[in-house]
């Protein structure tokens, strides 16, 4: 059958499964957009920003765990995809992206918008090709394809507009079904250490979502508290007494003291960051399903290339059940933490508690909600301060940190579930794409948003302050961001006291359609890291804390 080459971009990625596209029109990527709008099997979803495309993209394969796709148009367009692909890319989520070129014949003579794209794009992504002629696209698309769902990243197409409107004969590289491949891992060395091990500990990521019940089986079979890396959190209750909580410096102190005393880390399905928590000194175990993965931010005694769920069905058959005490020997250090954290939360401060207003959200949202959370403070807030529910679903800018994530996350997420999904952003990243406010009226898109409102990048000047610095720069001139939300129709609130959160939240949660939430909240509520000492971390970790109790020993998070 005979195709132009925008068809069968279309096609092949609504035959991958991908269900919506994002992104803005433009002269040499309307032939794709045109193929859209006449093929009606994958929704279009107009952006006002291809950041926000390219995050929503992002979200999109974070969310489902399977493919997505945005496009952006030659020069400016497919520029602005770039922070929210490496959103992608740096949490290993799985977008193809589709970028315009100029016309053929004026490649090479600095025309207008033209840009080497697949040179600018070559660090972001797992595969990127500029595909020059309609002979070679069924195979290159098809490639893309099958490159960003194995290498999970970001496969990148540059595209001539001439090349985009080009017929060309579907072949066998079209696409085809990826066979998913089965692993069968070795677990006689896994069962022998789990066997002499008195205190295992499972330190869970995103790996493990949708594996509750597995992990939680294993876990009371072996004796195994729970940690978390940030992309784990909801996999089991945080009320469950063998979740310790977090892990690194959105974390907890419990889960500092079950590293400390753990004999054996079991990793699963999480290649968690920062080295400095995890003290070299332990045997750990980590499952991936990349071999690339295991070792690659901290020493692993046993690497094991499996899913999570064929290794913990595998392992909740061969080991014995035993019970180590382990988890009761945590209780008073979990108890602790919990303890000062409500004690934070219900502190009187200059305008609304940051913390009391994320505790009140994970009180009053839905068991099965999806939080997205944006980067800075906030992060911190849902992290510590919301007790996720198992089977909650929490969505963050990971390994990137990008500012601006929250709201376009949010409009895929909503778009992508029939749950009640949940914004909370900060004023810095909620300014940075609130344009794309326009796209959740334009859609209805029933997202609820809840602004947690200082005036300041408030992250940036607690860390100026740890370092010695002035706050100085961070200041931030606000709109009426509940009066903003009007100008789009949206239905908006503001809370400015502490009597008046759980009134609101509840107006919020309980509104059908879009809401914004504007919580005037106080910046000088620090982000305090956990009270860990100098003998409890290791690497550049232990080095940052010397560093910045030698500027400013009185913080006293950064002491026992």
């Amino acid at each position: 059958m005979t195709k132009t080459v925008a068809e069968l971009i279309i096609d092949s990625l609504a035959a991958s499964g991908v269900k919506r596209i994002y992104g803005v029109p433009g002269d040499s990527i309307n032939p794709l957009v045109d193929s859209i709008r006449r093929r009606k099997t994958i929704r279009y979803v107009q952006v006002r920003h291809e950041e926000g495309g390219a995050f929503a993209a992002s979200f999109d394969a974070k969310l489902s765990g399977d493919i997505s796709a945005c496009f952006g148009t030659s020069g400016p367009g497919a520029i602005h995809l770039l922070n929210g692909l490496y959103d992608a890319k740096m949490d290993r989520a799985s977008v193809v992206a589709i970028t315009g070129q100029v016309s053929s014949a004026l490649l090479g003579k600095d025309s207008h918008q033209e840009v080497n794209l697949v040179k600018l794009f070559d660090d972001v992504s797992v595969f990127n090709r500029f595909v020059p002629d309609a002979k070679i696209a069924p195979y290159l698309i098809a490639r893309a394809i099958r490159e960003a769902k194995l290498g999970h990243g970001v496969a990148h197409l540059n595209i001539p507009v001439n090349v985009l409107r080009d017929k060309v004969e579907e072949s066998d590289y079209c696409y085809t079904e990826i066979p998913q491949v089965a692993y069968s891992p070795s677990l006689d060395s896994v069962t022998d250490l789990v066997a002499k091990s008195q205190k295992p500990i499972l330190l869970i990521g995103s790996g493990t979502v949708g594996r509750s019940d597995l992990v939680s089986t294993f876990s009371e079979k072996i004796g195994a508290p729970i940690i978390y890396a940030l992309m784990g959190k909801g996999v089991i209750d945080d009320n469950d007494p063998r979740v310790m909580g977090g892990l690194g410096m959105l974390g907890s102190k419990s889960s500092l003291e079950a590293i400390k005393r753990s004999d054996l880390i079991i990793a699963l399905g999480t290649s968690f960051p920062y080295a400095g928590f995890i003290p070299s000194d332990k045997i750990i175990i980590q499952v991936d399903t990349d071999p690339r993965m295991p070792g690659r931010v901290f020493p692993v005694t046993l690497p094991i290339l499996s899913d999570t769920r064929t290794f913990l069905e595998s392992m909740i058959q061969a080991v014995p059940k035993k019970d180590t005490g382990f988890v009761d020997d945590l209780a008073s250090a979990r108890d602790s933490w919990r303890s000062s954290l409500v004690e934070d939360e219900n502190r009187t401060t200059n305008g609304v508690n940051p913390m009391e207003l994320a505790r009140i959200l994970s009180d009053e949202a839905e068991k099965d909600s999806v939080v997205v959370t944006d980067t800075g403070n906030t992060t911190v807030w849902i992290a510590r301060h919301f007790m996720a529910s198992e089977g909650q679903r929490f969505l963050f800018s990971g390994a990137l940190a990008s500012m601006g994530n929250g709201l376009p996350g949010s409009i895929e997420a909503a778009l992508g579930t029939d749950r009640q999904v949940i914004a909370a952003v900060g004023d810095g990243g909620f300014a940075m794409t609130m344009m794309e406010l326009s796209t959740v009226k334009k859609y209805n898109i029933p997202v609820k948003i809840l602004l947690f409102n200082n005036s300041k990048l408030a992250m940036i000047k607690y860390e100026q302050e740890v370092l010695g610095y002035p706050e100085w720069g961070v200041g931030l001139y606000n709109p009426d961001f509940s009066i903003a939300a009007n100008a789009y129709k949206i239905n908006s609130d503001r809370i400015e006291s502490h009597m008046e959160i759980r009134s609101k939240i509840r107006e919020m949660l309980d509104h059908n359609g879009p809401f914004v939430l504007e919580a005037i909240t106080d910046p000088n509520v620090r982000p305090m890291p956990p009270r860990i000492t100098i003998e409890q971390a290791t690497g550049y970790l232990a080095a940052n804390i010397r560093e910045h109790v030698a500027y400013d020993p009185e913080i006293p998070a950064m002491q026992e």
